[in-house]
């Protein structure tokens, strides 16, 4: 039994050693590159926490985004958002990284494109 011990105590000496173990490499997560994740948010779809957690837009922002939303509809494009008083279009080129890409009109259902009437 003490030779089986032995055995595996110098396989694991001989496994730390050629990991890198006495030069500190055994754990590689500093070297790591570091992740990234990216925020997105719908603004037909969006609460007004989820859009203050956008960077620069802030609580009143995002309320005035989503009361817009309620009282004059959904957004066709992101560029609607100009609409909401507060919003400019340098502010609106700042939020556009943090915005899911709209639909086009073809793409929604129940809307007419004037494709149909051809027919």
């Amino acid at each position: 039994m003490a030779a089986l011990v032995s055995a595996a105590l110098a396989g694991m000496g001989v496994y730390w050693f050629v990991q890198g173990g006495p030069r500190g490499e055994l754990i590689e997560i500093d070297r790591a590159e570091p992740l990234t994740a990216r925020y997105l948010v719908d603004i037909n779809k969006a609460e007004w926490p989820e859009l203050a957690e956008v960077p620069n837009l802030g609580e009143s922002l995002a309320r005035r985004i989503v009361d817009s939303r309620q009282t004059q509809g959904a957004y066709k494009g992101n560029d609607d958002l100009l609409r909401v008083r507060g919003i400019g279009q340098r502010t609106l080129e700042r939020l556009k990284p943090y915005l899911l890409p709209m639909p086009n009109q073809h793409e929604v259902a129940g809307t007419d494109t004037g494709r149909d009437k051809a027919l």
